[in-house]
């Protein structure tokens, strides 16, 4: 298992209901239930992938996220909705975050650091787009169509009265933690990820 999902893992608690976005062959779904006894639902568009979440025993439905969730699940549905790696792929992230603070109790995302030096730099002295480990496509391929950093998905919390619960910032392995990322998320880590829940 990617170590980003590990880290996601040890904040379900045992026994919950989730709802994996974007949940890709299932890999954390069939974790959270062999060890967790989580129930959960993924959604996911890729047919192969579909295949092999189904090939596991786990529950699926075939959807695009950009779709929202309205047409799926009502209020308050799941313990987690959880989306890893497919923030910046989503037409629309803020209202996705929306559906997912109405459908579930806590979300939990993960994403690429826009603001990580390696970019700045790139961007600054050689005047392109980054391509780095955790950002590896040229401008015209990649799917990531809105990138945004740690600082500006702390804004956007704050503007839209979510609470953060939990944070942690890694590099592009998902494995790694520095005194440097701790102080200094925004210009050192690679990889963020974000637990949270409505304010009120």
């Amino acid at each position: 298992m990617r170590a980003d999902l590990t880290i996601i893992a040890e904040w379900i608690k045992p026994g919950s209901s989730i709802l994996d976005l974007g949940c890709g062959d299932g890999t954390l779904l069939k974790h959270l239930r062999e060890h967790q006894q989580v129930r959960g639902i993924g959604l996911e568009i890729d047919e192969h992938n579909i295949e092999v979440c189904l090939g596991n025993n786990l529950n699926i439905i075939q959807s695009d996220l950009n779709n929202g969730l309205q047409g799926y699940f009502s209020d308050n549905s799941f313990d987690y909705v959880i989306m890893s790696q497919t923030l910046q792929a989503t037409v629309r992230p803020d209202r996705l975050i929306d559906e997912m603070l109405r459908v579930g109790k806590e979300g939990i995302v993960t994403f690429p650091n826009m603001a990580h030096w390696k970019g700045r730099i790139q961007l600054a002295l050689g005047g392109y787009m980054p391509v780095t480990k955790s950002l590896p496509n040229r401008w015209y391929d990649t799917p990531n169509i809105h990138l945004c950093t740690v600082q500006d998905f702390e804004i956007f919390c704050r503007e839209r009265g979510i609470k953060i619960l939990e944070r942690t910032f890694v590099d592009y392995t998902h494995s790694r933690s520095s005194l440097m990322m701790k102080l200094f998320p925004n210009l050192f880590s690679e990889i963020a990820l974000y637990r949270f829940c409505r304010s009120n």
